[in-house]
């Protein structure tokens, strides 16, 4: 599959969630219930991946990623008001750490579900790409 299809499968079982809860319940509950979504579509991902952090070569850390979908996209779950930079800038480190290209920040807190996508690389003078 293409990185669109992939990334429009993740989006079209988060958009199946959110019309099932509607906003309002802490991210948890959103994961939980997105990955049962996922598992019902058949699409593989790990819950709650621990990733290892190096610095010159020595485990300094673990980041602990909300889902990690088709081992290739790192799915970060929020309820906020509004997506902020530092949810890119979280988004970016996982993907170092993972040496992935893309991922997805949710938004479960609006009445409309919102989705935007990261990438490791930012674009030159966009914060939240």
């Amino acid at each position: 599959m293409e990185l669109k299809d992939l990334t429009g499968a993740i989006i079209g079982a988060a958009i199946e969630v959110h019309l099932e809860l509607g906003p309002g319940f802490l991210e948890s509950v959103y994961e939980n219930a997105l990955a049962v979504e996922l598992r019902h579509r058949g699409i593989p991902f790990d819950q709650q991946l621990e990733v290892p952090i190096f610095y010159r070569g020595v485990e300094v850390g673990r980041h602990r990623v909300d889902l990690f979908v088709f081992d290739q996209i790192v799915v970060e779950l929020k309820t906020v008001k509004e997506i902020a930079p530092i949810h890119f800038i979280i988004v970016r480190s996982y993907l170092k750490a993972l040496d992935r290209e893309h991922g997805l920040v949710v938004n479960f807190a609006k009445a409309t579900l919102e989705v935007r996508r990261a990438s490791a690389r930012p674009l030159p003078g966009f914060v939240g790409s």
